[in-house]
């Protein structure tokens, strides 16, 4: 049988077709380039600003409810503070292992549809946690509210990098690090005062409401991304870009810092309930949720380290916050409950400062592929909360609040050391 032969015509025209591709993909490239950033003081920035508050304040209220009732979980399953301590654990442990793919997924298909239904499904997945009769259930509903938040955690920030002005980016940052701050806040005071009154059971099915109400206020008002370049989901792709931001000078110490910064804070909050409701305090579990109120700190702090990034370089406003967290943590080791109380607001807002300016950092670093990016920096962030904050039950049932202290203070003693490493770089490199 003779084999078929191409026509004489076939030639050009699939060449022609080709030249029209790539002419399309070429003006496609060059309208995005043109198309206006989002500024600051537009209707369009108000609506962003709004919508990711909304989204942050919502995934972290779903993320942290657990985090005030870890003892009222331990008394009523009969498991240890380390035990209970796998409900946030296994969330957060699962919320990194996602980003390693819903960056790159949203690098592939939109920002804007991956947060709404990552959203939706945490707030379901909750609302079934509620009724849950086994630890081992409430573990697995646990971690499929983790998995499912991946999809916002890491888009939210490359959504803002993608499309809002460079000059207000730190700023517009802040802000939607402040809607995480008081979503945390949210979730720790509802739980805690809701389980006095009423329940754990009911607390939980309060805050899934609330997230469901948030992710369709989310979809309505977000607008549409105007500079989405979509890439390959090819693993090839992928190994390139993984490689690329490994070898950068910076983003491997920023990726060390989220693990460092969010290993701390978590393990603070997650063992002072067990020393407040303990000798010499024995306050009731709503009050306890009730000092959640230091989460207001960080509502401030974060948009105003945005701001000083720009006067000071966000080396210098980097190694202020984390000297901020080391003191606020060496103060809770007082006993005054004053003391205490002081020293949960500085450890705070050095916190959300910290996390504002290192995250923003990530998405001027990458040039490209910048969901995988901060996928990278979240997965290291969420890893130090699941790994640090188990570790930490062990230091609080070994040596008490003295070995929490001690074993936060060495995390952020090599957050400085790594910040120095930062300030080192030259100035092209630090950008």
């Amino acid at each position: 049988m003779a084999t078929p032969t191409r026509s004489a015509a076939s030639t050009p025209l699939t060449q022609t077709h080709r030249d029209d591709a790539s002419a399309l993909a070429k003006t496609k490239r060059s309208t995005l380039n043109k198309l206006p950033y989002i500024e600051r003081g537009t209707t369009q920035f108000r609506r962003v600003t709004l919508a990711l508050f909304s989204a942050g304040l919502a995934t972290f209220a779903l993320l942290y409810c657990v985090q005030p009732i870890l003892p009222v979980l331990s008394q009523d399953f009969g498991i240890s503070p380390a035990e209970s301590s796998l409900s946030l654990s296994f969330a957060t442990g699962l919320l990194a292992f996602g980003l390693m793919f819903t960056g790159p997924l949203s690098d592939a298909i939109g920002r804007k549809s991956v947060m709404v239904t990552s959203l939706l499904l945490a707030a379901i997945c909750t609302l079934v946690c509620a009724f849950m009769t086994s630890w081992h259930g409430i573990l697995l509903m646990r971690a499929l509210i983790g998995l499912s938040l991946s999809g916002v955690a890491a888009v939210g920030m490359t959504y803002l990098s993608e499309e809002i002005h460079p000059s207000v980016v730190a700023f517009s940052m802040g802000l939607y690090i402040s809607g995480n701050s008081i979503g945390g806040m949210s979730g720790r005071l509802v739980t805690g005062v809701l389980t006095d009154f009423f329940s754990w059971r009911i607390s939980l099915a309060v805050i899934g409401l609330f997230a469901l109400a948030a992710a369709c206020m989310f979809w309505r008002i977000l607008p549409a991304s105007r500079h989405f370049r979509a890439s390959s989901l090819r693993p090839h792709t992928l190994l390139v870009n993984f490689k690329l931001h490994w070898h950068d000078k910076g983003l491997p110490l920023l990726f060390a810092e989220g693990f460092l910064l969010m290993g701390s804070f978590i393990t603070l909050f997650n063992y002072i309930g067990y020393r407040l409701l303990s000798n010499p305090y024995y306050f009731s579990q709503a009050t306890v949720g009730l000092l959640s109120v230091v989460y207001l700190t960080g509502s401030y702090s974060s948009p105003k380290a945005g701001v000083l990034t720009s006067r000071f370089g966000r080396g210098a406003v980097l190694v202020i916050a984390i000297l901020m967290m080391l003191l606020g943590i060496l103060t809770t080791a007082l006993a005054p409950i004053a003391a205490v109380f002081i020293g949960m607001m500085l450890f705070t807002a050095g916190f959300f400062a910290a996390h504002s300016v290192a995250s923003s950092w990530i998405g001027r670093r990458a040039r490209r592929a910048k969901g995988q990016a901060s996928s990278l920096y979240l997965f290291c962030y969420y890893a130090g909360s699941s790994i640090a904050g188990a570790l930490g039950g062990v230091f609080w049932h070994s040596f008490g609040w003295g070995g929490v202290v001690a074993f936060v203070s060495a995390m952020l003693l090599l957050a400085l050391l790594v910040a120095h490493y930062l300030q080192k770089l030259p100035e092209a490199a630090r950008i």
